[in-house]
């Protein structure tokens, strides 16, 4: 065979992604606040983009209002949504009761609780550095004590040992152990704890309650959690109704006082879509406070076109054809976005009429074939979007739940709705019968709920509920209290 040069003409596909529509998909997994911060980035690079006044009349969401307002009407819109099909690069992403000092974090029936303790006004640390010149009895304990302070964690706790506080300041261990005594003396009491014992008993010597007792009490958190009372008063030496009453002082101490002041938690949810009752049916709208509107400003194109050479011109062009492209695609992205958001309205009426019990079983794939998208399309527009409810604040993600075959053997019953029928017989169980999951099994079978046992254990475990047996000990702790 002869070996030499020769030209080929061969034929494949492949997937090629332009700028524009990386970035369209991009602009759709973005959330309002995210997209605030990429348009204020866009302004400061294209001269011909400027912030305009957002308009009812001319934005998206009028037409997508009467896609929720007319009971079964369909979703469709008229409009073309931003659709990208872009699987080949998502092949490998992946579509109780506590005890006292525990951090309660879960909400009621309705759904995650989004408040949040820390509000507004100094942070923690602001607030110690406030108090500590006062306290201090010199500048060098001062200096060292808001060293101290700046270790502390969000809940007020010191994070490092004294003995590296003392050798990155090179100051004897003994001076970093009184200027730790300053800090626990400021307001709120049990900060600069380096555990939860010593956060209980500073607050236990602030109250004046540090006695023997208390002392073995906080001592033995561990038997506390656990509901382990006989042992305890034995180990305390008192009888019912001391042991009542330490109980009591010692569940009135916060086990994280430094969330008292701002910084103290997560930023409060802003929701991206909003939602209310209109008549019969929904009124859905993008949250238009947190989603600013751009306009191409073309006089100013016009001025700075008479102004330049040919290399000015095509870089003027350019400008405005990505302007332009940017300015269709947020309203492609705004259209996709209440597309979906009309979709799981219409399918989780129930539950925005009535509550969680109401919530179907949802995928992402039976909403992308309702409104004629992509799955991959669904999942990136649900991705850190919120919506506000009558009934709360909620992640799109909330919404699309697997679900539960019912008794009857007809349809299915959402996750949600059998987690909120689990705690709600939990809640009801009197101290005395507490229920085993077996019992919980057949209970939820006369609701109309077919579980095995493992599943309903799953359940209740993931809803940070005990078994039988820690709750019949908590719930024998609480009534001594």
């Amino acid at each position: 065979m002869a070996l030499g040069p020769r030209l080929d003409l061969r034929q494949s596909q492949s997937l090629v992604m332009t700028p524009q529509l990386q970035q369209a998909i991009r602009l759709l997994a973005l959330s309002n606040l995210e997209l605030e911060t990429f348009i204020g980035e866009a302004l400061e690079a294209n001269p011909l983009l400027e912030m305009g006044e957002v308009s009812r009349d001319d934005s998206p969401e009028g037409e997508v209002e009467s896609l929720v307002r007319e009971a079964g009407a369909d979703s469709g819109d008229g409009e073309t949504a931003l659709d990208i099909d872009s699987s080949a690069l998502d092949r490998d992403r992946d579509t109780g009761d506590g005890d006292w000092s525990a951090a309660h974090c879960s909400g009621g029936e309705e759904g995650p609780d989004m408040s949040e303790r820390g509000g507004e006004g100094p942070s923690l640390a602001e607030h110690l550095h406030a108090q500590v010149g006062a306290a201090a009895g010199d500048s060098r304990e001062e200096f060292v004590a808001r060293a101290i302070i700046d270790q502390l964690d969000e809940a007020g706790y010191l994070t490092v040992t004294l003995g590296e506080i003392a050798g990155a300041l090179g100051v004897p261990l003994a001076e970093a152990e009184r200027a730790l005594t300053v800090v626990q003396s400021l307001d709120p009491t049990g900060v600069g704890a380096r555990n939860l014992a010593e956060c209980l008993a500073l607050q236990a010597r602030e109250a004046d309650r540090y006695d023997p007792c208390m002392a073995r009490l906080i001592d033995n958190l561990e038997l506390v959690a656990r509901g382990d009372v006989t042992r305890l008063k034995r180990m305390c030496e008192v009888d019912d109704e001391d042991f009542a009453d330490m109980l009591a002082e010692l569940r009135g101490y916060d086990p994280r006082p430094g969330l008292q002041y701002g910084g103290g938690g997560e930023a409060a949810v802003t929701p991206d879509i909003l939602l209310q009752p209109a008549g019969a049916g929904w009124d859905i709208a993008l949250n238009e406070a947190t989603l600013p509107r751009l306009i191409v400003n073309r006089s100013y194109y016009v001025q700075l076109k008479q102004g330049g050479g040919k290399a000015a011109e095509s870089w003027l062009k350019e400008q405005l054809n990505e302007a332009n492209w940017l300015l269709k695609a947020l309203d492609q992205r705004a259209k996709t976005i209440l597309k979906v958001a009309a979709e799981i309205v219409k399918r989780q009426e129930g539950f925005f009429r009535r509550g969680v019990s109401e919530l179907k079983p949802l995928t992402l794939r039976a909403v992308a074939e309702a409104i004629d998208l992509h799955e991959s399309t669904v999942s990136r527009v649900t991705s850190n979007k919120y919506l506000a409810c009558p009934r709360g604040t909620f992640e799109l993600k909330y919404f699309f739940t697997s679900g539960v075959a019912t008794a009857d053997g007809e349809g299915a019953a959402s996750a949600e709705a059998v987690k909120a029928a689990i705690k709600a017989l939990i809640e009801a169980e009197d101290p005395k019968d507490i229920l085993s999951d077996d019992t919980l099994v057949d209970l939820l079978k006369e609701k109309g709920f077919d579980l095995a046992r493992r599943t309903v254990a799953k359940y209740r475990e993931a809803m940070g509920i005990g078994s039988s047996v820690q709750r019949r000990r908590q719930k024998k702790l609480a009534g001594v209290g």
